[in-house]
């Protein structure tokens, strides 16, 4: 059946794109954010671990609602590790150790490059595609991994 809500056909795919590459980016950090949880060793072992499981259940949330949102719109979402290496701007790859610090640095550093790709769209679904709820949703995600990122942070210091 067909999408009709207000956004040409062309608009929705560019936008779908767009948030496949999110949703590349944040199952890549979900799935960064469990290595951390499982592989996590040294003396604040226990209240990091669980910090790291309360990020990997929000990351699962977002995860899921980046997908529907792709849906929303029309459009099938990249659901495969194939597809999700394909398109990601992350590395899979953690740099350092099994410490806190260095796995938050980690985490870090991957929240601040999501950051930088939805602010780098935010504007462009609005005005460009004609796409003011998708907008708003990624705003929404960016204030998310802005929190985090200020927690992520404050831990370094």
């Amino acid at each position: 059946m067909k999408t009709s809500i207000g956004i040409s056909e062309a608009n929705r795919k560019t936008v779908a794109e767009q948030l496949g590459k999110l949703l590349a980016d944040e199952f890549v950090l979900y799935t960064k954010t469990l290595n951390a949880h499982w592989n996590l060793e040294g003396p604040d072992f226990h209240s990091v671990h669980l910090y790291f499981e309360d990020l990997y259940e929000q990351s699962q949330e977002i995860v899921d609602s980046v997908a529907e949102r792709i849906r929303q719109l029309g459009h099938y979402a990249p659901a495969s590790l194939k597809d999700f290496i394909k398109l990601t701007h992350l590395t899979e790859q953690l740099k350092g150790g099994n410490n806190s610090l260095d796995l938050i640095k980690n985490l870090l550093g991957d929240h601040e490059s999501i950051i930088e790709f939805i602010r780098g769209n935010v504007k462009e679904f609005d005005e460009a595609h004609k796409d003011a709820g998708t907008s708003d949703f990624v705003t929404g995600l960016m204030e998310k991994h802005e929190k985090t990122a200020w927690m992520l942070r404050a831990h370094l210091k």
